[in-house]
């Protein structure tokens, strides 16, 4: 299978636009193609095995400090137990500043860093209410905070989130997604000579010249010939790619002629309910010469295969 060049820098000229191989033709228009990188003289064995030994040694570290407490602060005072001997911290949603009662003087050191308050109790003491501020000023913690010699008793992190915080959270998150809706239903959705003229670009234009358009996008079409797109002609159909634009489809199939003699082009002649068809050259030459194969592009309200379904 041959089709026009896409190489070429002349989109007007039809002599420049030479038959290439297939496989080119796709790696021109599908330029989002992830790469993949092999490393010559990598040793997996030996390598697997020291990556493993590495992983082994780590998990214990990574375990720990990913085993992290979280409290939801909803007005009601937070209850934490500290272990004699061991330091806690206790990361807030923001800078704070601890407000320690006069009864804990000398029974638990206390820092502050960043938001996060290191606790390390010297002894045990029953529950104490401790107030804990935003530096800010905009909101205030209640910790019930007592410390014990009992064993086992965790000294994981915590973590204090906000309930309000999260729900403003969501409620900004939900306005910008309506937002970015209506900026999207706000944008003029391209109109017939806009969704051709992008096509036609994505195939002749060089690479340099092809530029995205944030209301076109491309949808998935079936590279199926069709040998009665064109009614009377000895013509094969070759989808090559679809875009989609607001309600409107565009497709741009190549045109072979496998026959003997010349075609002249009359979109009268396309089966199907098309809301516009536009040829890239009006004339196919015999086949085998330079100029028997061309594109045309289809614009409809319905993806291609549906179009072409009963009328094929």
């Amino acid at each position: 299978m041959r089709v026009w060049g896409v190489a070429s820098e002349d989109v007007g000229s039809r002599d420049r636009c030479r038959q290439a191989p297939m496989d080119g033709f796709t790696a021109v228009l599908d330029r989002h193609i992830s790469y993949l990188l092999f490393l010559d003289g990598f040793s997996m064995k030996r390598e697997c095995l020291f990556l493993v030994a590495v992983l082994y040694c780590l998990l214990p570290s990574v375990a720990g400090s990913a085993d992290i407490e979280r409290l939801f602060w909803d007005k009601v005072p937070l209850s934490i137990t500290l272990p004699v001997g061991r330091e806690r911290w206790v990361t807030f949603p923001g800078d704070v500043r601890v407000g320690m009662p006069s009864e804990l003087s000398g029974k638990v050191r206390t820092q502050s860093h960043n938001g996060t308050v290191y606790w390390l109790a010297n002894e045990s003491f029953e529950a104490q209410r401790i107030e804990i501020h935003e530096t800010d000023g905009s909101g205030i913690y209640l910790v019930d905070l007592s410390a014990s010699k009992e064993p086992n008793l965790p000294v994981n992190p915590i973590e204090v989130l906000s309930r309000q915080a999260q729900s403003a959270e969501k409620t900004d998150s939900d306005r910008n997604r309506r937002n970015a809706r209506t900026s999207r239903k706000s944008q003029k959705a391209p109109g017939l000579v806009t969704l051709t003229r992008f096509a036609a670009q994505q195939l002749y234009a060089p690479s340099r010249m092809l530029k995205a358009s944030p209301n076109i996008h491309r949808v998935v079409v079936t590279r199926r010939a069709l040998h009665n797109l064109i009614r009377g002609e000895p013509i094969e159909a070759l989808p090559v790619a679809s875009w989609q634009g607001g309600e409107l489809y565009v497709t741009a199939v190549q045109l072979r002629n496998t026959g003997t003699a010349a075609v002249e082009l009359d979109p009268r002649r396309i089966r199907g309910r098309w809301k516009a068809a536009t040829f890239q050259h009006g004339r196919l030459h015999p086949v085998g010469s330079e100029a028997d194969t061309t594109a045309v592009y289809l614009v409809s309200d319905r993806p291609f295969h549906e179009m072409i379904r009963g009328v094929m």
